[in-house]
């Protein structure tokens, strides 16, 4: 094993990679060795409905400028068929899959954040295609890529969702955000039962208060001076990087006791504080802990803190 990229000879599969949190663990795992096939619909030549500029291209020349081997695969994970087919080039090219990322969200401009819409009230179309990419395509994807990952044993699935197992067990915005964002907790610790005789292990992932691309536009701000959003959102001060999340997925993968979290619903920074990895500015944000203990619980402390 290569101390300085213990991923080497892994081979990853992270849905949803065009931007944020996908991008971001996609250039992570190709850092540390793994060749990574990066989905999504967002190409040079058509953007997804998200609307948005970002690319998979860019999301592959960002794995190659970290040192790692990345491909840009078009995919729509609603289509079982294109699915199929990058499935069956991985193994036609690699001969195997040991890492999946089930990423794939796309909704937030249809959730209604902020509106406080009952279910009756929200467009029926809206939270069925909410569902459609929050949750459906995660079982697209697995339900085609995992006999290649079990085909040896190991292999390991992050689900990514927003927010812990326990902050999700309150309403979240509405009927059908709180659905999308459950299922894959409820996912990982059902594929936890069904890999663990395969050796593989489940998990379900999430990031703090993401500075991601369309947050920090949201802002007006950018990543270098992202601080300066504080003054419109205070708790924003606990805000983390994209890379914090990233680099969390490339130390699970590469823990060879990850097992232990088998079925867990685990956050970027419980796992910094469990394999001591920094966001880009060195710090340790947990942000769980912070939203539930200031953010929501009023204690009187600072976001510094918490980093």
């Amino acid at each position: 094993m290569h101390t300085e990229k213990p991923l080497t000879g892994r081979i990853a599969l992270v849905a949803g990679a065009t931007r944020g949190a996908g991008r971001a663990i996609a250039v992570q795992l190709g850092a540390a060795g793994a060749t990574v096939y990066a989905t999504g619909r967002t190409t040079r030549e058509k953007r997804s409905e998200v609307g948005r500029a970002e690319t998979i291209e860019e999301t592959a020349g960002l794995i190659a400028a970290a040192g790692g081997t990345g491909t840009a695969v078009p995919t729509d994970h609603l289509d079982a068929g294109q699915v199929r087919a990058l499935v069956e080039r991985i193994d036609r090219e690699q001969g195997r899959l040991d890492i999946l990322v089930n990423n794939v969200w796309g909704g937030d401009h249809l959730a209604g954040i902020g509106e406080g819409h009952k279910m009756w009230e929200m467009p029926l179309a809206d939270g069925l295609r909410m569902l459609e990419l929050g949750v459906k395509s995660h079982i697209v994807t697995s339900s085609v890529a995992l006999p290649l990952l079990v085909r040896d044993r190991g292999g390991l699935v992050v689900e990514m969702t927003d927010g812990t197992a326990e902050f999700n067990r309150d309403y979240r915005e509405n009927f059908y955000f709180g659905l999308a964002k459950n299922a894959p907790i409820r996912m990982a610790a059902d594929l936890a039962h069904e890999l663990e005789s395969f050796g593989g292990t489940a998990v379900c992932l999430t990031p703090g208060f993401l500075r991601s691309e369309a947050m920090l536009d949201h802002f007006g701000v950018t990543e270098p001076t992202w601080r300066d959003a504080i003054t419109k959102e205070p708790h924003f001060a606990i805000a983390e990087s994209p890379v914090f999340v990233g680099r969390a997925v490339a130390a699970l993968a590469a823990d060879a006791d990850r097992a232990r979290w088998n079925g867990r619903s685990l956050s970027s920074g419980q796992l910094a504080g469990e394999y001591g990895f920094t966001d880009t500015d060195g710090s340790r944000p947990d942000a769980w802990r912070y939203i539930t203990e200031v953010a929501l619980g009023g204690a009187g402390r600072s976001a510094d803190e918490y980093r």
